[in-house]
């Protein structure tokens, strides 16, 4: 490995108040000495592994969970010394923490700031009460907008908001108001996340589905949706940067960015997920397991054939607005992305799904999906597999 090779660190942090009726995430409620112990738990895995990364640069890290706002302060604060204190950090480090509107007030806001956390991602889903409460979420609007406001005078310039649409009772009129308050807000987000509901199984949602009790909107009114997503947000300003998320110029988010483009991470905490070096791996998702030994769960760890990392460049990169570069493809992979690609290019460009567009920064051709490849992403990079 070279000198100061880059690396993201993402921190799952488990648990949350009440598990949402959507969510199929690894979390759940914990009690307050769960909690605790967890994160000394965490902080002995950090502190441990970072000696196997010292020539390692972290450029981003993402608090996520689960609530990752439900720990106490002062165990982020701890997190976020033991980091410094381990790690090589970038002066300019993009530091992200999810926050629930319902677990934090304005002194765990500045208790975060003061930690180095410089960007917030606010999970709000709707600002219509009847179908957060559909969500099964902890919070109302007003909670939200209290966050909003004290994270804004706590001096965050960098925060975000999670959105989803298609969900229980939702309207097009409904949808379009929750984009316009937010819209409205004296200081805008700087990014937004707009995410169509997914029905998983092993949801409440799926059980109800099954028994006809989940008042989805018809696929024609989710089409609407996620049209009037892109208008409204275009013309406020945000650009499109990946397929579900849109951001103010300048503010789109690095450490995900960093996934699409497969830059190395390390996952830390209990099912969290890594790449390194083309090897991936993850922690187990078994909680006492975790408490009792956080450097012996490690599972699942994979070293990435050639043919597998190609299919990873090409199905991760498309989902970026900008594409994908060929001059990249061949500089990692010694071969042409036409001779890897040629035929299935050339099938999804004739049908409308591909297309080649010169990059605004650095004038070479890109790969990209377009607005209807964008509509029909899975179907598209499926035909990138090679194996």
């Amino acid at each position: 490995m070279t000198e100061n090779k880059k690396l993201e660190l993402y921190f799952h942090i488990p648990f949350c108040v009440r598990k949402c009726l959507y969510c199929d995430f690894l979390s759940a409620p914990g009690t307050r000495a769960q909690i605790e112990a967890y994160m000394e738990a965490l902080l002995t895995e950090t502190r441990k592994r970072a000696g196997e990364y010292t020539d390692r640069t972290v450029t981003s890290i993402f608090l996520g969970g689960g609530t990752p706002s439900v720990a106490p302060p002062q165990k982020i604060q701890e997190l976020m010394d033991t980091v410094r204190g381990s790690f090589r950090l970038s002066k300019d480090a993009e530091i992200t923490m999810e926050v629930n509107p319902g677990t934090a007030d304005a002194e765990r806001l500045a208790a975060y700031y003061e930690a180095g956390i410089n960007r917030l991602s606010i999970g709000l889903q709707s600002a219509d009460e009847k179908e957060l409460s559909a969500l099964g979420r902890i919070h109302s609007f007003s909670d939200f907008l209290n966050i909003w406001e004290a994270g804004r005078r706590t001096g965050f310039s960098n925060m975000s908001v999670d959105l989803m649409s298609a969900i229980p009772g939702q309207t097009i009129a409904s949808w379009r108001e929750t984009l316009l308050k937010v819209l409205s807000l004296k200081y805008p987000p700087e990014h937004i996340s707009a995410y169509s509901l997914i029905v998983e199984e092993g949801t409440p949602f799926a059980s109800l589905q099954k028994e006809g009790r989940l008042p989805l909107p018809d696929e024609d009114s989710e089409r609407l949706m996620y049209e009037e997503t892109g208008r409204i947000l275009r013309e406020h300003g945000y650009e499109r940067y990946e397929i579900s998320n849109y951001a103010k110029p300048g503010y789109a988010c690095r450490h995900n960015c960093g996934y699409w483009q497969r830059e190395d991470y390390l996952g830390l905490g209990i099912g969290a997920a890594s790449l390194v070096d083309n090897v991936r791996f993850q922690n187990g998702r078994d909680l006492d397991r975790y408490l009792e030994a956080p450097l012996g769960c490690r599972e699942g760890v994979q070293s990435l054939s050639v043919t597998e990392q190609m299919e990873e460049f090409v199905f991760l990169g498309l989902r970026m607005i900008r594409g994908i570069s060929p001059l990249a493809f061949e500089r990692t992979f010694g071969v042409s992305m036409e001779k890897v690609y040629g035929p299935v290019i050339e099938r999804n460009r004739k049908d409308g799904l591909l297309y080649f567009r010169e990059d605004e920064e650095t004038k070479e051709g890109r790969l990209a999906l377009t607005e209807r490849g964008l509509d029909l992403s899975n179907y598209c990079m499926a035909q990138f597999l090679l194996s």
